[in-house]
């Protein structure tokens, strides 16, 4: 619990820090958009101002998910990671909106960037401290499983491209003196920003939704299948719900039917330290205990059993099919 508690604070630490380099950032893009009066300056102001945004967002985000277990919330806080990263990409979507409105305006009416090269130098500048951010974001969200520091670094990178491409866009502006060039690469990139968006509120989507995550069901099983015992005959209707960085897994595990119920008990918690210590997530276990059938024998590889009343056919591989299937396993699986 204190190494959970540590690295939710840790998460918080880090995403305040996210939100603070976000501000020196627009405050940087504002001054360049002072200086160039470019549209794809302001296209990058714009995302900067969501970067803000979506940064202290994420930090209330990461709050409530490290609050525990309450009467009202049984399952705990970490669901609003999902509703946070959602907003998140819903705010870049209507940022991308802006800059598509501002550039669609500039063709039409036109208008011409000025002090060009104080732009490129700032909003270089910029660049790479995006990068590096979003970098460390996505490294330390994938370390701890948190989908809100996933998401923000994967905007911060984005930024960057956005940005290296105002950067590249203002070069060319200076050297060709094509002025229309600076409102179509703005709106090149507030389509990309929306696309961006749309990628957030879907994988926040399929979290919400309990949405079935085919890799991880994937490793979890074949793990089980290479350290499963002989007297676990069969492991069916597993589910796995995402709590921010934690899991809870449903499944039905069976057993011989003679077990008595301490026996049993302890064959379900030898499951759970099995999954438990070989894996880098907090998990929550709800496991329904069956008792095998006069079917379960045809499958079950406890050879010593002794009251089989069928012979041996066939072993049932653990795989992602068959411990999501609803029923027991038998031989016609």
């Amino acid at each position: 619990m204190s190494q959970l508690k540590d690295k939710s604070k840790s998460n918080f630490t880090f995403q305040r820090n996210v939100a603070i380099v976000g501000i020196a950032l627009f405050l940087g893009k504002l001054l360049a958009w002072h200086f160039t009066n470019s549209d794809a300056v302001f296209s990058d102001a714009m995302e900067s101002i969501v970067n803000i945004i979506a940064a202290f967002m994420g930090l209330y985000s990461l709050y409530l998910a490290a609050k525990p277990k309450d009467v009202d919330h049984p399952y705990g806080h970490g669901k609003v990671e999902f509703v946070t990263s959602g907003v998140e990409g819903a705010l870049i979507i209507f940022a991308g909106i802006i800059i598509i409105v501002q550039s669609v305006d500039s063709l039409l009416h036109g208008n011409i960037p000025k002090q060009l090269d104080w732009g490129i130098l700032i909003v270089a500048i910029t660049a790479v401290v995006n990068y590096l951010m979003g970098h460390i974001s996505y490294e330390k969200g994938i370390k701890e499983n948190s989908l809100v520091l996933q998401s923000s670094g994967k905007h911060l990178k984005s930024d960057t491209f956005t940005t290296l491409g105002v950067v590249v866009s203002l070069i060319l502006v200076q050297m060709t003196r094509l002025y229309w060039i600076d409102a179509v690469v703005a709106l090149l990139f507030g389509s990309y920003i929306m696309f961006v968006g749309y990628k957030i509120i879907r994988k926040s989507l399929s979290g919400i939704m309990d949405e079935a995550d085919p890799d991880m069901l994937q490793s979890l099983s074949k793990f089980l299948n290479e350290n499963r015992k002989p007297q676990w005959i069969d492991l069916h209707n597993m589910r796995i719900q995402q709590h921010g960085s934690g899991l809870h897994i449903d499944a039905h595990l069976t057993l011989p039917w003679y077990y008595e119920l301490r026996k049993a008990h302890n064959e379900m918690e030898d499951l759970y330290k099995l999954i438990g210590e070989n894996s880098d997530r907090t998990i929550e276990f709800n496991f329904h205990l069956d008792d095998c059938k006069p079917t379960s024998c045809e499958v079950c590889e406890l050879f010593e059993c002794p009251v089989r009343q069928r012979p041996f056919v066939k072993k049932i591989e653990w795989n992602i099919k068959t411990i999501a299937q609803e029923s027991k396993h038998s031989v016609k699986d």
